[in-house]
């Protein structure tokens, strides 16, 4: 499992990312938003492009920007607020499950403990864990489905879902990386390691990549 050399890939991914788009969540770490706004944008953000939340997002947060003024809005003013988003009227109403729970349980705070964050509707490991890397900037692996596929193509892990992926990287990725583990493969994942037909001959790990599984690449 720990054949490929992870602390290289590491070295060449921080200096190559600096060139690319960044994930969203990333750049709003950058821009020091709250946990709350991180926590909301991140499930604004499941099954829908970073440039679509990205949009929203401040729409929404111009309205309320913590649990208590998002739930003075209506149903429909979130939907209206965070439209195209995909499942946007389920999202509304998650929203309003969780800042009512964030008022009810947590004194209107998020919490920066992985448990409680993973009580809240809606809240999977993926979530919790970005909220507490990109929220708190505390130690987490964040694992959606670029951190799972890249890690598997490099052979660093040999897994069939991303809660097996978490485990695993949990038990042999140096704690040193985990902050910055997801953001590192989320932009390569989204600029050149696509999950079909890569940019190989653009990746500066196409030297040390084992390409696991890969029958088609450019």
């Amino acid at each position: 499992m720990n054949a490929f050399p992870i602390d290289d890939a590491i070295d060449i991914l921080r200096e190559a990312v600096t060139a690319w788009p960044q994930p969203l969540i990333e750049a709003m770490s950058r821009d020091d938003q709250t946990p709350f706004k991180i926590l909301i944008a991140t499930l604004l953000s499941l099954r829908t492009k970073d440039t679509v939340t990205a949009q929203v997002t401040p729409r929404l947060f111009a309205l309320a920007g913590n649990p208590v003024d998002m739930l003075a809005l209506s149903p429909l003013q979130i939907e209206e607020a965070i439209y195209p988003v995909g499942f946007y009227r389920n999202k509304a109403q998650t929203i309003l499950r969780v800042c009512q729970m964030l008022v009810d349980v947590f004194e209107g705070e998020v919490s920066a403990d992985l448990d409680a964050l993973l009580s809240l509707p809606g809240v999977g490991r993926k979530t919790a864990n970005l909220v507490l890397t990109a929220g708190f900037g505390l130690p987490g692996i964040c694992v959606d489905i670029h951190v799972h596929r890249i890690s598997n193509r490099w052979g660093y892990v040999e897994t069939k879902t991303p809660e097996e992926t978490e485990m695993a990287l949990r038990e042999n990725l140096p704690q040193a990386y985990w902050l910055e583990y997801n953001k590192l493969l989320v932009t390569l994942g989204q600029n050149i390691c696509h999950p079909t037909s890569p940019w190989c001959s653009k990746c500066p790990l196409a030297e040390i990549c084992p390409k696991i599984g890969l029958n088609r690449r450019r």
